[in-house]
């Protein structure tokens, strides 16, 4: 059971994140919050895998409480709903650690999939959003450093490099005639070996060091 908690000032959207989790297989609604001006303690002792974390709230902003709550409890993923596709933001969210990006006129099934995949390694973006996040870094929005290899093999070098170009864990195990399960032991290793938490972590990080040539 992937057990997610709601960040979200809009009563109407929060309850309706409520129901949607709750009805949906696999997925528990923990808690769900008005604001995330304490964050990191109202999660102390919560039992929780996933955030659905909105990005604009009174007080302390989406993008903040994420830092902390990333700084304090580093295995719980959090996945930014916003109404925004502003660049800052998107940037600010990835570089804090956000796993995901999803804009809030996604439908519910949307949510659904990003949840699950985040919760199994992967980085549910917007389609959009996506592009843009490999806009930005192409562009170079943080100052390159020199090329490192990190000690990647050959194949995790090829996962990652599909992963930079915004392939879903199913269309790298095609691509690379592996399977899928292989596909996600090949991420852990790469996780690991970059020292990050995420799949938009992993692809900030290889472009950044110019570990792949996209």
């Amino acid at each position: 059971m992937i057990k997610v908690a709601v960040f979200e000032d809009n009563a109407h959207l929060r309850e309706s994140f409520r129901l949607l989790l709750q009805e949906a297989e696999g997925l528990e609604c923990v808690a769900t919050f008005s604001n995330a001006n304490d964050a990191v303690e109202q999660l102390r002792n919560l039992d929780c895998h996933v955030i659905l974390m909105d990005i604009s709230m009174p007080g302390r902003s989406g993008v903040e409480a994420t830092k902390l709550i990333k700084e304090a409890y580093p295995d719980i993923n959090i996945v930014i709903q916003s109404i925004f596709d502003d660049d800052e933001y998107i940037f600010k969210a990835i570089c804090n650690g956000a796993s995901g990006y999803l804009l809030k006129n996604a439908e519910p099934a949307t949510y659904v999939k990003a949840i699950e995949e985040v919760y199994e390694g992967g980085s549910p973006m917007t389609p959009g959003i996506a592009r843009r996040v490999l806009q930005l870094f192409r562009e170079g929005y943080t100052p390159p450093t020199p090329k490192e290899d990190f000690n990647l093999t050959e194949q995790e070098r090829k996962v990652l490099h599909y992963l930079v170009a915004g392939k879903s864990y199913k269309m790298i195990a095609d691509v690379l005639f592996i399977s899928l399960e292989t596909v996600k032991t090949h991420l852990r290793n790469i996780y690991l070996k970059l020292q990050v938490h995420s799949g938009t972590e992993a692809v900030a990080k290889a472009l950044k060091h110019k570990i792949t040539n996209l």
